[in-house]
């Protein structure tokens, strides 16, 4: 009897969440006023840059703000988004505003303790559309953390992951740090 011919196979897609909260990475350079601002999402600029085989991106844009602006209900929403979103996918990564970026991680941590799934948060010090900023190395790392980190609540950036509760800003290294 013959054998009949095998479907090819579709590797399997990492899935990620991608939640945007807006922060300093998506920050725009206001050349007439002199000022930064939160004025348009430019992640999508930064992650085309990337090289993303094997991971498909599902993209919530929650605000544009920066994080001295987020409310209590802000960074509530964040962590119900994350909850709800990760239920359906492999890992989530909250891009967010370093100033209040360890303040919205531990209130993931309270709400979802340990899930069984990465959640990593990540940020920048200096704007996406700055020369030397961090925000594509961050974003780089978080794309590469969502992917090989455990279950848990993460903070990557600069180089480190590191796992909730206990991050903080150190705003003299301008960078996070854990306790």
């Amino acid at each position: 009897m013959p054998s009949m011919p095998s479907k090819p196979s579709t590797p399997s897609r990492f899935r990620v969440a991608i939640v945007s909260t807006g922060g300093t990475i998506e920050k725009t350079y206001d050349e007439l006023g002199g000022s930064l601002s939160n004025e348009y999402n430019v992640l999508d600029v930064l992650l085309s840059q990337l090289e993303l085989e094997g991971v498909e991106i599902r993209r919530i844009s929650l605000m544009n703000k920066d994080s001295l602006d987020m409310s209590e209900a802000d960074m509530a929403l964040v962590a119900t988004t994350v909850e709800h979103v990760l239920a359906e996918n492999d890992g989530v990564v909250v891009v967010h505003g370093t100033d209040r970026l360890a303040d919205t991680g531990h209130l993931i941590h309270e709400r979802l303790g340990e899930p069984g799934k990465p959640v990593v948060l990540t940020g920048a010090m200096r704007p996406y559309e700055l020369r030397q900023s961090d925000a594509v190395q961050n974003m780089t790392e978080a794309m590469i953390a969502v992917q090989l980190l455990g279950g848990g609540v993460w903070c990557v950036l600069h180089n480190k992951a590191m796992r909730f509760p206990g991050v903080r800003k150190d705003r003299e290294r301008l960078t996070l740090v854990r306790d």
